[in-house]
């Protein structure tokens, strides 16, 4: 944005979760940048409230609640209290927005997202499973309407950064890096006694309970090769993943005269955020930075897929395409709960989801109203496994 340019109005979808409450902080950081237009939650009306106190949005949006079961008057005065998908549906494509951050986890998200694309917005995306569901659409889609779309993922935004430094036909491939969570070196016998409380007990990153789940059984890792493969076009074969216990390099590009590019930085999700937020320009930036008056240690570890299949899903769907991203996203979703709930063993998530993946009918190229009946189809297969 160049000197003396507008306040970007922001939209936050899931203003209450790990990636709006960082976003926040961002805005506020940068509030000769950055206003906040909307924000949107499910149900947690509260902690919204709280929010729009902090920073009086225009509007707000509950999008799973009904209006009287919301105290109106917790919200300010100067704030438009909405409800249901449809009104965060509209506000995203509302002419004084230029920015959508799409915090929400699931595919829940992608409505509103395809939304914001449609409408021409920059999305900054956390919201990993509208690639993983709908890729090639989505990024037709983006291609069509002129939406620029940015990664908020640690992972996909140092991609992203890395790859300014070449042409997409120079790189040899992508390397994603993964914390492996807190069983990283665990037996397959001590997995299958894995306790939801130990689960949730990430060693590294402070995120929500579905994201956290994910990182342990390494399914998280599989959608992002899902993700990396539509966002950044490159096939499942020039796609890596490394165990990096310390989250200090966030992914790295190689290219081919073997020149290795990594982003590193100490992990807060608020650097990708602001990144995401003011491309092509840096900004002052709020996160920690790197001490190298320490000494450092950095470890680079192969990923196990016999101990966590969930991987070989990842690149299973991230080559065939089609149909499988949107049944494997909703048999996990699914399964994730149901583990959650103490419904489900641990091992038994990535189980499910090779289940339900096999089940399906495939399609290579399916419509987006199929995408979707198929979501449903997968989670009640799910529920009834």
């Amino acid at each position: 944005m160049s000197e003396g340019a507008s306040v970007q109005q922001v939209v936050i979808l899931g203003a209450t979760g790990s990636i709006g409450t960082s976003c926040l902080r961002v805005l506020a950081a940068h509030a000769d940048r950055f206003q906040a237009f909307a924000l949107t939650a499910h149900a947690r009306w509260r902690e919204l409230a709280l929010q729009c106190h902090e920073v009086c949005p225009r509007y707000a949006v509950l999008t799973g609640v009904q209006a009287e079961d919301v105290d109106r008057s917790a919200f300010p005065t100067t704030t438009e209290v909405q409800f249901g998908r449809p009104a965060a549906e509209e506000l995203v494509r509302h002419p004084e927005v230029s920015t959508v951050v799409s915090g929400i986890v699931g595919a829940a998200g992608l409505h509103a997202t395809w939304a914001a694309l449609e409408a021409g917005k920059r999305v900054a995306f956390a919201n990993k499973e509208t690639l993983v569901i709908a890729g090639p659409l989505v990024m037709s889609l983006a291609q069509r309407s002129g939406a620029i779309l940015l990664p908020v993922d640690s992972e996909h935004n140092a991609i992203f950064q890395a790859l300014q430094s070449g042409r997409h036909s120079e790189v040899s491939r992508i390397i994603l890096t993964a914390s492996g969570g807190p069983f990283r070196d665990w037996s397959r016998e001590r997995l299958e006694a894995v306790t939801v409380e130990q689960a949730l007990a990430h060693p590294t990153w402070d995120m929500g309970p579905k994201i956290t789940i994910d990182s342990a059984t390494m399914m998280n890792k599989a959608l992002e090769i899902i993700e990396a493969r539509w966002l950044f076009d490159f096939p499942a074969s020039q796609i890596d993943v490394v165990v990096h216990p310390e989250s200090i390099v966030h992914s790295l590009v190689e290219y081919r005269d073997g020149s290795v590019l990594a982003q590193m930085s100490p992990p807060d999700m608020r650097l990708p955020i602001q990144f995401a937020l003011s491309w092509p320009d840096r900004l002052e930036g709020t996160s920690p930075r790197m001490d190298f008056t320490q000494p450092l240690n950095l470890r680079f570890l192969p990923p196990d897929p016999d101990r966590f299949p969930a991987l070989t899903l990842g690149y299973e769907v991230a080559d065939r395409g089609g149909t499988s991203g949107a049944v494997l996203n909703a048999a996990n979703e699914v399964a994730v709960e149901r583990f959650l709930q103490k419904g489900l063993r641990f091992t038994d998530i990535p189980r499910l989801c090779r289940s339900i993946l096999d089940a399906h009918t495939f399609d290579s190229a399916p419509s987006l109203d199929e995408l979707l009946r198929l979501d449903h189809w997968a989670r009640q297969e799910a529920i009834r496994w």
